[in-house]
C-alpha cells in the first residue's frame, strides 16, 4: 500500500485567537471598562503601575468565567446561531482545554489581585467568577426564566471590585454602580432575545421569550426600564453624580424609555414583518446606555479634582 492511499483525519490546531475569544474578549471590555470607572470614581488615589495590575487582574479573571461558561455551555452554543462559532462548538479548542484554561486563569487572577490590592477585591472577584461560572451557567440558565435578572449580579460586580481596590470596601457609591448594571441587564438581553428567541428555543434555554412568549417580555422590558430611569437618573444627585452625568443620564433614559415603549407597543406580526427593526435598535442603544452612563461617571471623577465634578 503507497503512502499516497493513506489519509488521516486531524482536528484543527487551535490558534492565539482561538484562545482569546474563549475569554469573551467583547464582554471583558465592559468589564475593564466599569472595573476602571469604579477605581477612578473612588474617593483614594491608587498608584498608577498598582491600578494597572488590578485592572489586568480583573480582565483575567472575567476571562476565565469566559472560558468556563463556554466549557459547560458548549452543548448549547451548538445549537445557537450566535454562538455556533465559539472555539469550543467549532472544535477549535477542546472542552477539557477550556476548563484547564478557566480553572487556571480564576485561581491566578483571585491571588494576583490579592497580593497587589487587598482581600476586598480578590473577594469579590472570587465571588463574581464562582456567581458566573456556576450560579449563573450551572444552574440559573437551564433553570429559571428568571436566569437574566439573578445572573445579571455577575455583570455588576466589577465596578464594585474596582472601587474595593482603592478603597479596601464597599459604599453606597459602588452599590449604586452595581445597581445600574444589574437593573440594565435584564431589558439589554431581553430585547435580544426577542429576535434571537429561535437560538432559546432550539437550545432549550428558558428565556422568558420562550417560556412566557414575547408578550410578556415587552411587559417585562418596559417595566425594567422605567425603573431603571428612576435610578439612573437619580443618581446623578449623588457623590458619583453631577452635572455632566446628569445631562447625559437625562438625554439616554429619554431615548430608552421612548425606545422601550415603542417595544411594548409593538405587534409581533408588524415585528416579523420588519425582521424586528425596533427591537434591535432598542439593542444597540442598550449597548451605548451604558458605556455613556459610566463615561459620564468617569468624566465627573475626572473633573473633581479641578473643582469642576459633582455638586
Amino acid at each position: 500500500m503507497s503512502d499516497a492511499s493513506i489519509t488521516t483525519t486531524q482536528e484543527p490546531e487551535a490558534s492565539f485567537g482561538d484562545y482569546v475569544a474563549l475569554l469573551k474578549p467583547r464582554v471583558m471590555s465592559l468589564v475593564v471598562f466599569t472595573a476602571v470607572v469604579g477605581l477612578l470614581a473612588a474617593p483614594v488615589a491608587v498608584h498608577p503601575f498598582i491600578a494597572f495590575c488590578a485592572i489586568l487582574f480583573i480582565a483575567i479573571g472575567a476571562g476565565a468565567s469566559g472560558a468556563l461558561n463556554m466549557w459547560w455551555d458548549a452543548d448549547i452554543d451548538l445549537l445557537m446561531k450566535r454562538t455556533a462559532r465559539r472555539p469550543v462548538p467549532a472544535g477549535k479548542v477542546t472542552a477539557d482545554e477550556a476548563l484547564a484554561v478557566g480553572v487556571a486563569l480564576s485561581g491566578l487572577s483571585v491571588m494576583m489581585l490579592l497580593l497587589a490590592t487587598n482581600w476586598v477585591a480578590a473577594a469579590i472577584l472570587a465571588f463574581t467568577i464562582f456567581f458566573y461560572a456556576v450560579v449563573y451557567t450551572m444552574w440559573l440558565k437551564r433553570w429559571t426564566p428568571q436566569n437574566i435578572v439573578i445572573g445579571g449580579a455577575a455583570g455588576a460586580f466589577p465596578p464594585m471590585i474596582g472601587w474595593a481596590v482603592a478603597t479596601g470596601g464597599v459604599s453606597v457609591e459602588s452599590l449604586l454602580m452595581f445597581a445600574l448594571i444589574f437593573i440594565w441587564t435584564p431589558p439589554h438581553f431581553w430585547a435580544l432575545a426577542l429576535f434571537m428567541n429561535a437560538d432559546y428555543e432550539n437550545a432549550g434555554v428558558p428565556m422568558l421569550t420562550v417560556t412566557h412568549g414575547r408578550r410578556v417580555t415587552r411587559n417585562h422590558v418596559f417595566g425594567y426600564t422605567l425603573l431603571l430611569a428612576v435610578l439612573a437618573v437619580g443618581t446623578a444627585f449623588t457623590a458619583i453624580g453631577g452635572p455632566v452625568y446628569l445631562a447625559v443620564a437625562l438625554v439616554l433614559n429619554a431615548q430608552f424609555v421612548l425606545g422601550a415603549w415603542r417595544i411594548w407597543r409593538r405587534d409581533e406580526t408588524v415585528a416579523e414583518a420588519d425582521k424586528y427593526k425596533v427591537e434591535k435598535k432598542f439593542f444597540r442603544l442598550s449597548l451605548l446606555y451604558l458605556f455613556a452612563h459610566f463615561g459620564a461617571i468617569l468624566a465627573e471623577a475626572a473633573l473633581r479634582p479641578w473643582g469642576l465634578g459633582g455638586w
